[in-house]
């Protein structure tokens, strides 16, 4: 919850002028970026009810912001949510594109997804991008074990060298491929 508290107080603070700024996604805008975050967020819905990828096709591909991105994001924030809230949503496996997935650890990838794209907001839009450090250190005991298979993915960009004296949000952010 505090991940996506944190890109939605990002969200909220995009100026009308800031929408086509650069990320450090170097393929996405800020407007790309919060695509991408909201894609995410409504998939929950159709994954927790049981459907594949497959199933769900490409019904979530292109724009989704339309014309007001804020009210777009909340109500794919607030159905994400409420999917995940409801009652035995964590219980079970969820169908992802690289195969089944346990729910918890689904809602860990989400987690995680949208720590580091609030990151990468608040770079992009000026904001403060100080990340919690709880959260810095649920992300990076998560990583940790999967570091190699992240990689690979390309979810995520190539790990960046850091200096020893790093701090863990530098740490975290080299790891996922961002220049700190």
């Amino acid at each position: 919850m505090a991940a996506t508290d944190l890109f939605d107080s990002h969200v909220r603070a995009i100026s009308a002028d800031q929408w086509s700024d650069a990320t450090p996604c170097s393929e996405w805008d800020v407007r790309a970026l919060v695509n991408h975050v909201v894609g995410e967020q409504l998939w929950v819905v159709p994954l927790l009810d049981g459907k594949t990828v497959a199933e769900v096709g490409d019904a979530l591909d292109g724009d989704l912001l339309g014309e007001d991105p804020l009210a777009t994001w909340t109500s794919s924030l607030a159905a994400s949510r409420a999917a995940f809230g409801a009652p035995g949503a964590l219980d079970s496996v969820v169908h992802l594109s690289f195969g089944d997935e346990t729910r918890a650890g689904y809602c860990d990838q989400m987690a995680l997804d949208a720590l580091i794209h609030g990151w990468d907001l608040a770079k992009a839009i000026g904001a403060d991008d100080t990340l919690p450090a709880d959260s810095v250190e649920w992300a990076l005991a998560g990583i940790e074990p999967v570091q190699e298979m992240l990689t690979a993915s390309g979810a995520f960009g190539t790990p960046q060298a850091i200096s020893d004296d790093a701090n863990r949000q530098a740490d975290l952010l080299a790891r996922l491929g961002r220049t700190p």
